[in-house]
Parts: structure tokens; C-alpha cells; sequence
């Protein structure tokens, strides 16, 4: 069945299957219109990077069939404007939004620094490892992933450990996401290293670039 992926911004993209559509962390990073349409919105965390609480809000009550599939931090912000609307999901959950199967990984925001405390992170699999999608951590699910989306630049990672993230992930293919941070000129250095030692196809697509998984 087509999967169709678009990257929006940052740490953004859109799925889109059978006329629905699943968009996953549209944060304040990423187009101002990024969760607009969406049948159902994922958030991995509350950085607002991942989770601006206005377009959120704004996508919902453009359709008031939408649902938000979130962790604790995040739905207790919006659960009273949208009842039955937004639900609270953590490791282990599985649930179907917007068409899609969807298994929740992940427990832990990746450590900025000892000083810091850390945040729930989690991260979805989507249509039984066609997609992962970690937010800001390198979780690796317990399941084959086809398509990786990979967090390439952020204050808690280095290019070392984004590499053996792929290596011990093992998609097929792993696409470009927390890129924001990440300029141009620096870009080919990641393409480059990335691609010849991660073992998986590495892959990147510019803001609202679509493909066919």
C-alpha cells in the first residue's frame, strides 16, 4: 500500500494513506500550517521545536475530528479545550490514528547534559516498522525498520552516535530529521560520513519535498 512521506521543517513530516493524513511533531521549527489537514497529530515530547501548542490548536479546531496522540506533559496542555479528543499514550501502547498502526518505543529524552533534568521522550512506529520516528532520543525498537527518521544535528547528539544509531537500528533507508541547526555548508560532511559508514541507505529531503515509501 503507497505510503506517501513529505518532510516538512525540522523535525516534522506528514504521512499520508488511503486520503488520511498523520502528521508527527510540528513544532515551532517547522511551517506555521504543518499540522493544518492532519486526521491525527503525533507528539514525541514537549520542546516546543517538537510541540507549538498554537498550531496545534489551530489544526484542531479546523477539524474537529482531529485527534492528538501524546505523552503526559503534552496533553495535560490541550486535553481541556479538546475533550476525547487528545490522548495519553507511553512505551508499550499501540493504537491506530488516522488509518495508521502506530506502536509507542521510547521512555527518555536523550541527555542534553548532566545539569539537565531529563523529559519524557517517545518515539512512534508506524505501520509495523514501515516508519520510526524516535523524537529526541536514539531508541531502538524492538522490531525491523524500513524507514528511519533520523535526528542528525541537536545539542544532544554528535555525528559518532548518529552513525551507530543507524548501524544498530538497521533500516533500509534513514532520512534527515532535527536539521534545523544543520547548515548547508555543513550538510555534505553528514551526508558523507553518514552514508559511508551507517550501513543503510541515507537519504535527505528539503522542506516539503514528498516521496513514495
Amino acid at each position: 500500500m503507497t505510503l506517501k512521506l513529505t518532510k516538512k521543517s525540522h523535525s516534522c513530516v506528514r504521512l499520508e494513506k488511503d486520503g488520511q493524513t498523520l502528521v508527527l511533531d510540528p513544532g515551532g521549527f517547522s511551517e506555521e500550517d504543518a499540522a493544518l489537514g492532519a486526521d491525527a497529530v503525533l507528539i514525541t515530547h514537549e520542546h516546543p521545536d517538537h510541540f507549538d501548542e498554537l498550531r496545534l490548536r489551530a489544526a484542531m479546531e479546523i477539524n474537529p475530528a482531529a485527534q492528538v496522540y501524546t505523552l503526559r506533559s503534552v496533553a495535560e496542555k490541550i486535553t481541556a479545550a479538546f475533550p476525547g479528543r487528545v490522548h495519553t499514550v507511553g512505551h508499550g501502547d499501540t493504537f491506530t490514528a488516522a488509518g495508521f498502526d502506530v506502536q509507542v518505543h521510547g521512555e527518555l529524552h536523550a541527555v542534553i547534559h548532566p545539569d539537565i533534568p531529563r523529559i519524557t521522550n517517545i518515539g512512534f512506529l508506524v505501520d509495523g516498522g514501515r516508519l520510526f520516528h524516535p523524537g529526541d532520543a536514539l531508541t531502538v525498537p524492538d522490531h525491523p525498520v524500513e524507514t528511519l527518521m533520523l535526528p542528525v544535528m541537536a545539542p544532544w547528539n554528535k555525528i559518532s552516535e548518529v552513525i551507530d544509531y543507524v548501524r544498530e537500528v538497521r533500516p533500509q533507508r534513514a532520512y534527515d530529521i532535527h536539521d534545523a541547526l544543520l547548515t548547508d555548508l555543513a550538510r555534505p560532511i553528514y551526508d558523507r560520513q553518514i552514508g559511508a559508514l551507517g550501513g543503510s541507505e541515507h537519504l535527505r529531503l528539503a522542506a516539503g519535498e514528498t516521496t513514495v515509501l
